[in-house]
């Protein structure tokens, strides 16, 4: 079992950042591929970025390449979402998940969510 805790969310300007964190529970934290995904209002839940257990391989939603950047500690248990240069239809509730079978892209896939942290980027 993982327990996924975000946090880092918040209201900022157009143009900023913000750095979401997602601390894991247990001692496996290594094993699981790690997503980040995001639901604007009325809107369905969608993939934001998503990277492997090592670290090594990264993944992007095309409309975030280049602002945001996916990073994990293991060391830590912690996977984090950089993002930069905010727009307001970043503008959403964003959860992490944790997922045992290398996959990314598909919210089917994984197995744990954290209770997501509401990014409102204003104009």
């Amino acid at each position: 079992q993982v327990q996924l805790v975000e946090s880092g969310g918040g209201l900022v300007q157009a143009g900023g950042s913000l750095r979401l964190s997602c601390a894991a529970s247990g001692r496996t934290f290594s094993r699981y591929a790690m997503g980040w995904f995001r639901q604007a209002p009325g809107k369905e839940r969608k993939f934001v970025g998503g990277i492997g257990g090592s670290g090594a391989l990264t993944y992007y939603e095309d409309s975030v390449k280049g602002r945001f950047t996916i990073s994990r500690d293991n060391a830590k248990n912690t996977v984090y979402l950089r993002m930069n240069s905010l727009k307001p239809e970043d503008t959403a509730v964003y959860y992490c998940a944790a997922n045992g079978r290398n996959t990314y892209f598909r919210e089917r896939d994984y197995d744990y969510w954290g209770q997501g942290t509401q990014v409102t980027v204003s104009s």
